[in-house]
Formats: structure tokens, sequence, C-alpha cells
């Protein structure tokens, strides 16, 4: 098992911590192999970013993304600059008020932001996402991904990122099968 992971969004959105988030579940909490890159522009708030994740069952010789076969668009820039890094089919997550796809693309959608917001919190709709990807694919457990954000953020934003987390999870398992 190997799977390239590409989140894009902007900057500020929490790209980086998503993806170091979904790094450590792989590799901490579910026995994986995994290695997390992230790429910003000069403008870092605001301009394009991603976090690039390779996650395998085996060593991980080659640790960049080059061409992603699950890809997560939390903005219109993120995904306009990186759609076309992913494999032929790849499997596509947005944030569905934020991006608009291409004709013909198959894409998953989520309010992750309207959802997040509703939470008190905007910040937090990258954890939403997280918890979409859950439930949409097979590639990581939700218990490990809970520890993870146990582990990781500050004691007090703990119980609003489960809660985000379970709010995206529950989104997929509303909307049914894709």
């Amino acid at each position: 098992m190997r799977h390239e992971i590409r989140i894009s969004g902007f900057g500020g959105q929490g790209v980086v911590l998503a993806g170091y988030l979904l790094g450590k579940a792989f590799s901490l909490y579910q026995d994986f192999e995994a290695v997390m890159t992230q790429s910003y522009g000069p403008e870092a708030r605001g301009g394009a970013s991603s976090a690039n994740i390779v996650v395998a069952d085996r060593s991980i010789a080659y640790p960049f993304v080059q061409h992603a076969d699950i890809f997560i668009a939390l903005s219109q820039e993120g995904y306009s600059r990186f759609r076309d890094e992913t494999i032929a089919k790849p499997t596509v997550l947005i944030d569905q008020d934020l991006v608009q796809p291409r004709e013909g693309d198959t894409v998953q959608g989520v309010e992750a932001t309207k959802l997040a917001e509703g939470l008190g919190r905007r910040i937090v709709a990258n954890v939403v996402m997280l918890g979409f990807l859950c439930a949409s694919t097979d590639i990581v457990k939700r218990e490990a991904l809970e520890e993870a954000i146990r582990t990781t953020v500050k004691q007090s934003v703990i119980p609003l990122n489960l809660e985000a987390l379970a709010l995206g999870y529950m989104q997929k398992e509303l909307a049914g099968p894709a």
C-alpha cells in the first residue's frame, strides 16, 4: 500500500496542520510509514499552500508527492494550481463553497468552512475536511486522527477540533455513497 495525498488551500487555512495531523495519525497510531512536505508561496497568508503526505506500509524511498491519488482542495487557487498534479482518476475532496471544480471532474464536496463557522471557529475547516476524508476513504482510522488531535493541538481547543472531526465525518454519512 502506498498513497500520495495533497492537501491544498491558501495560507491561514491550516493546511500544514492538517497534513501534520494526518501524517501523525498514520505513523504513530496506525503503524504506517509516512512523510510530509509542505509548500507555500512567499505571501504565506493568502497565497496557495499545500501539505503533501506519502504513506505506505513499507519504507518510503522517495518522499515527495509526484501524482497524488488523493487530492483535497480548501480553496480555488489550491485546486487550480495543484489539480493537474494527480493521477488520472484521483479521489478529489473539495470545500464545495470555496471551490468550483472544472467541468467533468468527479469530486466529493463538503461545506467545510461553513460547518466550521457553525462551530464558532472558521479555522477548524481543515479538521472538518479530515473527518470527511476519513469517512470518504478507508485510508485513515477515525481513532487515529482523534489521537493525533489530542496529542498535537492546545488542550483548550481539543474539544473543538474533535467536534469538527466528528462533524466532517458525519457529513459523508449523511450524503451516502459517492
